[in-house]
């Protein structure tokens, strides 16, 4: 666990692993953390979390059909897939596969659920071009951050809609993590009260380069927008790439009959959110100076 909330804080931060340690080095020792399995579980009404210990991924589901919110490591597919019918559902009844961004921990099994379900692959416009290449960008020559490339069925901008059964996910434009980075939100029934939910898609610095020869142009911007963003809606649940980000383990600990949802928490969003604001001008800051100082 600690050194899978070391990476996470790593990619947080952009700081990079130790001085005498390379990235590829230091994510071998942390990856078995990643792709440890845990028990899936219900989050609320019809929303499950089939992820990994370290990554998640969630099933939404509906008389229609289900929907797919994210994948794994390449590896771990497997255990989405065994998640999905523990709980009593069949993979070949995903209809639409979603992605939040194009990194490999978030984008592993996407082609292979894609093949074996003949689901729609929906995304971010700006992150087709990654998620139809495999790789990271501005690191396209590291192959330890490549993924199996996915064909997009339907590239999403600000505002469109993926409906199914009764189920509306609504796309928000949320860029810097990645230039496409998309997050959704949806309403669920959590007993007599209507509950509002994002699947946030991240706004940690994480590896990308910030000035000089930035991971993307615009993409300084794309992070204010984000963080302007994030101020204006107000859930009443977070839920987001990575389980760390937003309490799981201690949430799913509390999860007890007759008791008040322990994934209800309205304002954590927004302090998370503020949190990560203060980091990218931390982050921002340190990445100039370094630059003007030559290092």
């Amino acid at each position: 666990m600690k050194r899978m909330m070391l990476l996470a804080a790593t990619l947080s931060l952009a700081a990079g692993p130790a001085a005498a340690q390379s990235l590829p080095d230091f994510m071998k020792q942390v990856i078995a953390a990643w792709n440890t399995p845990t028990e899936p579980f219900k989050v609320v009404d019809n929303i499950y979390y089939v992820g990994t210990n370290g990554l998640a991924s969630y099933l939404i589901t509906t008389p229609q059909g289900h929907i797919l919110i994210d994948t794994v490591m390449p590896e771990s597919t497997a255990q989405i897939e065994a998640s999905i019918a523990k709980l009593g559902f069949k993979v070949a009844d995903i209809k639409y596969i979603i992605n939040t961004h194009a990194h490999i921990d978030h984008t592993g099994g996407l082609a292979q659920i894609k093949q074996e379900t003949g689901a729609q692959m929906v995304a971010g416009a700006k992150d087709v071009p990654l998620l139809e290449g495999g790789f990271y960008p501005g690191r396209e020559d590291q192959r330890y951050l490549n993924f199996p490339p996915v064909k997009v069925d339907r590239a999403v901008k600000e505002g469109d809609t993926v409906a199914l059964g009764g189920v509306t996910l609504m796309a928000h434009e949320t860029p810097g993590h990645s230039p496409g980075c998309t997050s959704w939100t949806t309403d669920v029934k959590d007993g007599d009260a209507t509950r509002s939910v994002i699947f946030f898609c991240s706004a940690t610095v994480a590896l990308n380069q910030l000035v000089g020869r930035p991971t993307y142009p615009g993409i300084v911007d794309d992070y204010k927008k984000t963080y302007a963003w994030a101020k204006t809606v107000h859930p009443d649940i977070l839920l987001a790439p990575h389980p760390e980000m937003y309490g799981m383990a201690e949430k799913r600990a509390k999860i007890a009959d007759g008791a008040p949802n322990p994934f209800v928490k309205p304002g954590e969003f927004n302090a998370y959110l503020d949190k990560l604001e203060g980091q990218f001008n931390d982050g921002l800051a340190k990445q100039t100076a370094a630059l003007q100082s030559g290092k």
